[in-house]
């Protein structure tokens, strides 16, 4: 994680003066079976696309929130990096791709048994989304009606 010293003055000040949202409580839902029996899928919002997906649009005011499909036997090395944020150091997630979409982690514990299972496709996003309206009242709803598509139990959500 950056310093804010170690940040560019535009990005200090857009910091210094955003208007952070807190929500209170977090929604929760119990798991109705063991995690070994469980099918996991993955969100990311690194920003990350499969070879021959377009892009996410950087030009979007306030960030891009529509969403890509991630099939479980895309190779995570060939995963695009899209993000538009400077706020943070993309050479970690571009050198590993594993850091911030962690597929072939959650392919090890399904082969382990840890978990029941990967789910057939995942979600990359945009972070840095700062109009969230959009996000939430499309985005969301439409990548947990994916989720549901696919046969997924729980989904692990990885911020960027």
């Amino acid at each position: 994680m950056a310093k804010s010293s170690e940040l560019t003055l535009k990005n200090r000040l857009f910091l210094k003066t955003y208007r952070w949202r807190r929500v209170e409580g977090a929604p929760w839902a119990a798991l109705e079976k063991p995690l070994s029996e469980c099918t996991v899928g993955l969100v990311s919002s690194a920003g990350f696309v499969p070879p021959g997906v377009e892009p996410f649009d950087e030009t979007v005011r306030g960030g891009d929130s529509s969403w890509r499909k991630v099939a479980a036997d895309v190779d995570p090395s060939t995963l695009a990096d899209c993000h538009r944020s400077e706020s943070f150091d993309h050479k970690g997630m571009e050198a590993d791709p594993d850091l911030a979409f962690p597929l072939t982690r959650l392919r090890e514990l399904a082969d382990a048994g840890v978990i029941g299972g990967v789910a057939r496709e995942h979600v990359s996003m945009m972070g840095s989304i700062t109009v969230t309206g959009p996000l939430q009242k499309e985005t969301l709803p439409a990548v947990a009606a994916h989720f549901r598509e696919v046969g997924a139990d729980l989904v692990l959500l990885v911020p960027v």
